[in-house]
């Protein structure tokens, strides 16, 4: 699938490009936003477009209607996949379980810098779209909910068990995935899950003008942070060093790197391309 990220018009949720900049907005309010099986499968196929898109630098996710997403819809979603579990249906829940994974895997496989703008409630796949997300403002009204366990789930579903404590330590993330209570905005910016609070009326402005920093800047080697912060999950301090050496002498092969030093000598403000 080919995507003109200009003249995109998605199906499911908003799409708006301003600049390098890409905002998503979930987009069903009367319901909190939620997700369906269609609007997950079509989050992930942008996300894997993205990998390839060089006119979207940064994106940005958020919901409409003063809420971020209320997860799986529980009549189009959480309904038919009882009646693959009635019917004894493995295949077809693994088809499923497996394609929400897919988006988390192509959230964090696409090289751009993702902002999430969470305001009302984040629950359930919401909370892991934030999760999944590099960078999460919030208003205080935030309230994020990895609630599997309220529907008879368990708290390891879409990467929450290898993610979300290492954002906010192992025994924090344990508490939430096992009791799926709400953590609190508060919680969630003494807990490093959010970098900070801004009021309602602000919280768009904020990401956008983070979204657009992040655009503005060396984006080659931010496509390189991003993937380092991912790959050294798995490395021990040897292969870690290593591998950011290498990745830093690629950077330093960059014009970017050039054009830095020479505004540097010049007392001006470096002008990135990202190459």
């Amino acid at each position: 699938m080919t995507f003109d990220f200009a003249t995109y018009r998605p199906k499911h949720f908003r799409w708006a490009l301003d600049g390098k900049v890409a905002t998503i907005t979930l987009d069903r309010p009367e319901r909190k936003n939620p997700l369906t099986f269609e609007s997950y499968a079509e989050l992930r196929d942008v996300f894997r477009a993205l990998a390839l898109a060089d006119a979207v630098k940064t994106v940005v996710i958020t919901g409409a209607g003063g809420n971020f997403c209320s997860g799986g819809d529980v009549h189009e979603i959480i309904g038919p996949l009882v009646r693959l579990q009635e019917a004894g249906d493995m295949g077809g829940l693994l088809d499923f379980t497996r394609m929400t994974g897919d988006l988390v895997k192509a959230m964090r496989a696409s090289p751009q810098p993702i902002v999430s703008a969470i305001d009302g409630v984040c629950a359930g796949a919401g909370a892991i779209i934030a999760m999944a997300s590099d960078i999460r403002l919030a208003t205080p009204a935030a309230r994020t909910a990895f609630l599997f366990t309220r529907v008879g789930l368990a708290g390891c579903d879409m990467g929450a068990c290898a993610i979300l404590p290492r954002i906010i330590g192992q025994g924090r993330a344990a508490e939430l995935l096992y009791s799926g209570r709400a953590m609190t905005a508060e919680e969630g910016i003494a807990w490093g899950f959010f970098s900070r609070l801004v009021a309602p009326d602000a919280l768009a402005q904020e990401a956008a003008a983070l979204a657009a920093q992040c655009a503005g800047g060396p984006v080659f080697a931010h496509a390189m942070t991003k993937t380092m912060l991912n790959q050294e999950w798995n490395m021990g301090l040897d292969q870690a060093l290593e591998a950011e050496a290498q990745a830093q002498a690629l950077c330093m092969q960059t014009e970017d790197f050039k054009r830095a030093f020479e505004a540097f000598a010049k007392r001006a403000k470096p002008e990135f391309v990202g190459r």
